[in-house]
């Protein structure tokens, strides 16, 4: 077995060794003395890094007023040149170098690794002094410069995880990012977990190695001609094994830097201690979620949460971190994925709209999973990944690996999750689709046996975990058909037709379609591509529509609970039960126009979070069913709660307001008028990302146009709502054209404040 690190080592001292012999033959030659002089190995050779093609970066560091320095550099430089020797060389005092550093990064990161060559030693060790106590008085000033040469690198050249021919240095996740990183370190502003970082810079200085000697040059970039020599020099099976080990390593480094950036910049935007704060010396934290907080920046466990208890906590966390893009500490996904408890098979429900709240977050979705990922909690609860994690793609068109693509399929199916009706369907799809290239054959077809299984153990009922396998196993279907096929020929349309059998089905699979094809890059995605599946999907709805089928039809009847068990003193009664793992929470109130917000606004300050709720009329009173998450509460202390809010609603509305203040929406909501979906009432639907008191905003949007609310019905799916309201006038009848328009405004208008 090949030791490339002692190779390393050694190179660097057999280059010292020639630095010395050579320092001490320009003094003697030109009667200069050591002292005052020294020569300075900086960057990787003062890391003793030097692979077989590396240059010698090299610093002569003289006193000011040294006699002949001009001379002196000039007989150690030339024999070096004449040797061929790759050389990157300076001559600078103390100041000067001071200077330098102070006006370009890289040369401020090379000069933090200067090592002592040769000469004056103490000059040497004046000099990292200086240097170092310089970058950490400035640090803090330098490093948004440094933060965005760092994006602006990854921006040109790629992230190492994902290029097909990856750039081991200048790739985001490479070896530079490992300079950034001790950079980082010796600022004495951040730590990062030093063993992962050194382990994995190891790792990409080995297959360097590997590059030169195969390519017999200094070369950073893994080319495909290259890759299965370089493989063989490691000892590995091939270029896919290659590069398998290349992306997870430079993943993990890619990782490390975004965590580290981004407690940088919460260090930087963090605002002056509290007198509060300054008196107690506690650390502030803000409670999230149920066992779920914030402290500067990151989504911590709250101290009495306890994951080897709840099973779902883990899910809670990644859903709260990645909805508000905020990190999730290393040391809560570390805690996750030893200690937290299994979750049960099937998953519960709220298990289930967690993981859904996760994938529909967008791109705060990406930083999260990695974390977990990185941390080992991802194969706890989908061992499937296992099989997916940094295999390289096989297509051309594919831009990312298999689990980034996954990934990446998710954080666009988000942005398209107002255009379905079942948005959950669409977010684990986006999710499984291509866990069949794990294995041989056809991955539609060997994905499909996978989201079956999966989709069961997630805990969706066998209508949904169908549904789901047909995504899977039709993902390239419509992009092929579309683009193979004549679209004016009846047959193709029909064959769709047989495929999908319902406008549901089929706004599902067009948007995993877009999804997929956008996550894997241009040329997947082209707009000549896109117009003929938007075509043929155009064709296949109107044929469906031909046959009757629509969205919505007349309410269902809504469950009623028994009045007696509800109705109390003044006409107002609650009680509070166990439903599936869940809360039902009945309500009846006196039936009248704004009531129905000023109880949405009582749960959420209560946090009760809405999962689902049916709201109808009976006998003059409100009677509604709330299916909700979180503490059981005590019905007494509801029901005064919510006997004063009727009476004056400022208290609770202004608690809501102050709780709800940093609330941002990831997709602009969604309002819909639905016309013949009713001949009693007029339909508004509602699509809208969730949130504590969005269902207060809908309702008193409504209550103020003057609009009744006759019956509701509340859906949250993952982290969307998908409500209907059912609203008639004063007289009961459906809404005139012009004020249901303007009461479709009027909550547009609310949920865009």
């Amino acid at each position: 077995m090949i030791d490339r690190a002692e190779q390393r080592r050694g190179r660097a001292e057999e280059a010292d060794a020639l630095l010395q012999l050579l320092l001490a033959k320009a003094c003697d030659a030109l009667g200069v003395p050591t002292e005052g002089v020294a020569l300075v190995a900086v960057g990787g050779y003062g890391r003793e890094e030097l692979s077989p093609y590396s240059d010698l970066d090299v610093m002569l560091v003289h006193a000011e007023g040294y006699p002949r320095i001009d001379e002196l550099a000039a007989q150690i430089w030339y024999p070096l040149w004449d040797s061929r020797t790759k050389l990157d060389h300076s001559v600078r005092t103390l100041d000067e170098a001071r200077q330098a550093a102070a006006s370009d990064d890289r040369v401020a990161l090379g000069l933090l690794d200067a090592r002592h060559v040769a000469g004056d030693s103490h000059l040497t060790l004046q000099l990292r002094s200086v240097l170092m106590a310089d970058w950490r008085r400035t640090a803090k000033s330098r490093l948004p410069a440094l933060a965005q040469a760092c994006r602006d690198r990854a921006s040109t050249v790629g992230e190492l995880a994902h290029l097909a021919e990856p750039d081991l240095k200048e790739a985001y996740g490479g070896l530079r990012d490992a300079v950034v990183l001790r950079a980082l370190v010796a600022s004495w502003l951040v730590d990062v977990p030093h063993p992962v970082v050194e382990r994995a810079r190891r790792d990409l200085l080995e297959i360097r190695d590997a590059l030169h000697e195969v390519a017999g040059r200094a070369t950073d970039r893994l080319v495909a001609d290259l890759a299965g020599e370089v493989a063989t020099g490691l000892g590995l099976s091939g270029r896919d094994e290659l590069l398998r080990h290349v992306y997870a390593t430079g993943r993990t480094l890619a990782h490390v830097c975004d965590v580290s950036w981004r407690r940088v910049e919460s260090l930087m935007t963090k605002p002056p201690r509290s007198r509060r704060r300054q008196r107690t010396g506690g650390p502030l934290l803000l409670a999230l979620d149920e066992g779920v907080g914030q402290h500067e920046g990151e989504v911590v466990l709250m101290p009495d949460a306890r994951p080897e208890r709840d099973p779902v906590l883990g899910l809670r966390a990644a859903a709260v971190a990645a909805d508000r893009e905020l990190v999730l500490s290393p040391a809560v996904c570390a805690r996750l994925a030893t200690s937290a408890a299994d979750l049960p098979e099937p998953w519960p429900r709220e298990a289930q709209r967690l993981l859904c709240a996760l994938l529909g977050a967008g791109r705060g979705l990406l930083e999260v999973w990695e974390a977990l990922d990185q941390a080992g909690y991802i194969s706890r609860i989908l061992p499937e990944w296992d099989a997916v994690r940094f295999r390289p793609p096989q297509s051309a068109i594919h831009r990312f690996t298999v689990d980034r693509h996954l990934l990446e399929t998710c954080v666009e199916a988000s942005s398209m999750v107002r255009d379905v009706r079942r948005p959950d369907l669409l977010l684990v799809a986006a999710l499984l689709h291509d866990l069949g290239k794990a294995l041989d054959g056809d991955h539609s077809v060997t994905g499909a046996g996978i989201a079956a299984r999966v989709a069961r153990r997630f805990g969706f009922n066998e209508a949904d975990a169908d549904t789901i396998t047909l995504l899977v196993r039709q993902h390239l279907m419509l992009a092929q058909v579309a683009t193979r096929r004549d679209l004016e020929d009846p047959m193709t349309v029909d064959m769709v037709v047989g495929i999908v059998r319902s406008t549901e089905t089929l706004d599902l699979l067009e948007a995993l379609t877009y999804a997929d094809a956008r996550a894997a890059g241009p040329a997947a995605s082209s707009p000549w591509r896109m117009r003929l599946v938007g075509e043929l999907c155009r064709r296949v709805r109107s044929e469906l529509a031909g046959g009757g089928e629509g969205m919505w039809t007349e309410a269902p009847p809504v469950p009623v609970p028994e009045l007696h068990q509800v109705v109390g003193v003044g006409r107002l009664g609650i009680t509070v039960t166990d439903h599936h793992g869940d809360l039902r929470v009945s309500v009846a109130v006196p039936d009248q126009v704004g009531t129905l917000s000023t109880v949405a606004a009582v749960l959420a300050v209560e946090r009760l979070a809405v999962r689902s709720a049916v709201i109808t009329s009976v006998d003059g009173l409100g009677i509604s069913q709330w299916t909700v998450a979180g503490s059981p509460p005590d019905p007494v202390r509801l029901r005064d709660r919510l006997a004063v809010a009727l009476r004056d609603a400022s208290d609770v509305v202004r608690r809501l307001a102050a709780r709800d203040s940093s609330t941002t929406p990831r997709v602009a909501s969604r309002v819909d008028l639905l016309p013949g979906a009713s001949e009693t009432a007029t339909v508004l639907q509602v699509r809208a990302h969730d949130r504590p008191g969005l269902l207060y905003d809908v309702t008193a949007a409504i209550a103020a146009t003057g609009a009744d609310i006759r019956s509701a019905h509340v859906s949250t799916l993952g982290a969307e709502c998908v409500d209907v309201f059912y609203l008639t006038d004063r007289h009961g009848a459906p809404l005139e054209a012009e004020d249901a328009r303007t009461t479709a405004k009027s909550v547009l208008d609310r949920l865009s404040f």
